[in-house]
């Protein structure tokens, strides 16, 4: 069955999304020329019906993997399994692999929504806009629980690569992981993976969670001419994710690092009880490179 995709437009560009897909973005394109400003997915990326295969997707109610096959609550333990063929650990909630409902949709925005019963009651709602090149992506999670429960949430973009994209986005230090993809211990930030100033994407396999980031961010794409300003409230924490040799890669605002549910304290997650709200917004300003 084709899947109904909803068309926003403003002054500067064109995005697609996917409701029924995880409430994934398809395809967000500059209207002079129908560049895409983040990942393009073609009708096979679309016919899959993955999100993994299209442009960014919500993550909730928590990002990227958990070990120890589930965590612990107030309440007792939280089991959880695989949830995908190519992982051995749930990653990335469970939001992105449920159709969303159409809330409200105009010229310019759109609003979904989610009721999930897994792995715990809970509700989303996504708000999508455009004005003036700016894409702007509102996540919201309301836990519908009888018990408390530990909430974190994130948003998975795939961005275009080439040898000249650079990246700028300050972060005080890193979590390093294991052979098992999950966060072992943090440190200060190497020399290498200092995005303070733009500079240009490691060739080698990055995939982890910075921390202490103020929430600003730029993704430089000189040879075309633009660069993305990205603006992230409510997450301190980027997951890049630069996996070698393809022609893209991914720079996630999430609540917190990888695994969290087993690191002292917690960092990031949010305990909360039936009818609290946790909240992560996250802009992508488009703008041309003069010259």
């Amino acid at each position: 069955m084709p899947t109904t995709l909803l068309t926003l437009r403003d002054s500067l560009t064109q995005l697609t999304l996917a409701p029924e897909l995880g409430a994934s973005l398809v395809n967000w394109v500059r209207l002079s020329d129908g560049r895409a400003l983040l990942r393009h997915s073609d009708e096979q990326a679309l016919d899959a019906a993955n999100p993994r295969r299209l442009a960014c997707y919500p993550l909730l109610p928590w990002s990227n993997r958990i070990g120890g096959g589930g965590f612990a609550t107030p309440a007792g333990w939280q089991s959880l399994s695989a949830n995908t063929d190519h992982e051995p650990l749930p990653i990335h909630g469970s939001a992105w692999q449920q159709p969303w409902q159409v809330v409200d949709v105009t010229s310019d925005s759109a609003s979904l929504q989610l009721d999930s019963q897994v792995p715990f009651p809970y509700r989303a709602t996504l708000q999508v806009g455009l004005a003036n090149g700016c894409l702007r992506l509102s996540l919201h999670a309301t836990h519908l629980g009888q018990q408390p429960t530990w909430y974190g949430l994130g948003l998975h973009p795939y961005l275009p690569r080439t040898t000249h994209t650079r990246v700028q986005a300050k972060a005080d230090g890193v979590w390093l992981c294991g052979e098992d993809k999950l966060s072992s211990h943090w440190v200060e930030l190497p020399e290498a993976w200092n995005f303070a100033e733009p500079r240009l994407l490691p060739q080698q396999l990055v995939d982890n969670a910075f921390s202490h980031w103020p929430g600003d961010a730029r993704i430089i794409q000189t040879d075309a001419g633009y660069q993305l300003v990205c603006h992230a409230h409510g997450a301190d924490v980027f997951l890049l994710f630069c996996p070698q040799g393809q022609n893209f890669f991914c720079f996630e605002p999430v609540t917190h690092p990888v695994n969290a549910h087993h690191l002292p304290q917690r960092p990031g997650l949010q305990l909360l009880a039936p009818g609290q709200t946790c909240r992560l917004h996250f802009s992508l300003q488009y703008q041309a490179l003069a010259g």
